[in-house]
């Protein structure tokens, strides 16, 4: 199993839309990504750092896959969309992490 970790640093003035971020495009990634092996999608509105201040990121998506070729081919026949569909949220360039869950 993957886990394909999305996130969205913490940037000042950047507007983020928490609730189109969690209702409409957790929808999308389920609907496009489902049929390759995506299992489930969990989302976290970061509120601090470790020590009690700000957060680094202000979002972050993990997503769970049966194996990378999965990930790969749905964001092959998806991405663009998947993609394009961030300017309705925000305008912060994500950062993903694909890890091996152990």
């Amino acid at each position: 199993m993957i886990r394909v970790t999305v996130s969205y640093p913490a940037a000042e003035g950047a507007a983020f839309d928490h609730s189109y971020y969690q209702s409409q495009h957790r929808k999308l990634l389920l609907e496009r990504l489902a049929s390759f092996g995506l299992k489930a999608v969990e989302i976290d509105r970061c509120i601090a750092d470790g020590a009690g201040g700000p957060a680094p990121i202000v979002a972050a998506a993990h997503l769970m896959f049966d194996n990378l070729e999965g990930f790969k081919s749905g964001m092959a026949a998806h991405g663009k969309e998947i993609m394009a569909d961030v300017a309705r949220y925000t305008a912060i360039r994500p950062g993903i992490v694909i890890s091996e869950v152990v």
